[in-house]
């Protein structure tokens, strides 16, 4: 099936740049550039495109606000180009659904990187499942096979990524798993020291589970070290096995 990516960026040679990337990286694939937010929002009501690269810098709607609207819409995944290094803009990339982010000026063969990353967890979110029982701990369930999460008999839309970190907790249930471990399992080596994509993503998946910090019913925080999958009430035939 022919890939399609959605360029939005108001920078014509930045626009094309990533679309000659993406032409590279996977042939086949079909581009489609937009140079403010309304084109986007168009193109991608129209053209569902399977990857979606996001300038924040746009004419209006800016980049934010395409994200948040993509989001309440679809689990697409989303890579937002930024010329701002400020933490608290990366974080509220992040916090407004996209997967993952770029500072301009990048480097060409980190964007490519950074793409296929995405491609590839949106295509295999959790490697494979088969043979494996679904996970339940009390109202909560994860089918390994399907990629399906429900919480109360309802199915709960995660991104590939959300759904990437939910099932490696999943799959140690009961076991605190360290920031770099995750980031580095979910994201890649290079991604590390980078801290705040977990608190951000953490803090998606409490949200779409109905679970909270302070009393959580599935994610625990281990301040200072990582995370942990509540395992008091799971009853899994042999599925958290690595």
């Amino acid at each position: 099936m022919t890939l399609k990516v959605l360029v939005a960026d108001d920078a014509p040679d930045v626009a094309e740049i990533v679309a000659f990337g993406a032409r590279m990286t996977w042939p086949d694939c079909a581009v489609s550039i937009a140079h403010d937010g309304t084109q986007a929002l168009k193109a991608f009501r129209e053209e569902q495109p399977d990857l979606i690269v996001l300038d924040v810098s746009m004419p209006p709607p800016d980049g934010f606000e395409v994200c948040r609207r993509i989001r309440e819409m679809s689990t697409v995944p989303i890579l937002m180009l930024t010329v701002k290094d400020a933490t608290l803009d990366k974080v509220r990339a992040l916090d407004l659904g996209a997967d993952d982010y770029l500072t301009k000026p990048f480097d060409h063969l980190e964007l490519l990187a950074r793409l296929r990353a995405l491609v590839r967890r949106a295509r295999q979110p959790g490697g494979n499942g088969h043979g494996q029982h679904p996970f339940t701990a009390g109202d909560f369930s994860l089918n390994f096979a399907t990629h399906e999460v429900r919480v109360s008999g309802r199915v709960v839309p995660l991104t590939a990524t959300e759904y990437r970190l939910l099932e490696e907790l999943v799959r140690h249930a009961g076991t605190v798993l360290p920031h770099e471990f995750l980031l580095e399992q979910v994201w890649g080596p290079g991604y590390t020291r980078d801290a705040h994509y977990l608190k951000v993503f953490v803090r998606r998946l409490r949200r779409k589970l109905g679970d909270s910090a302070e009393q959580p019913r599935y994610i625990e925080t281990a301040w200072g070290v990582g995370y942990r999958f509540i395992s008091a009430a799971a009853t899994e035939a042999g599925a958290a096995a690595p």
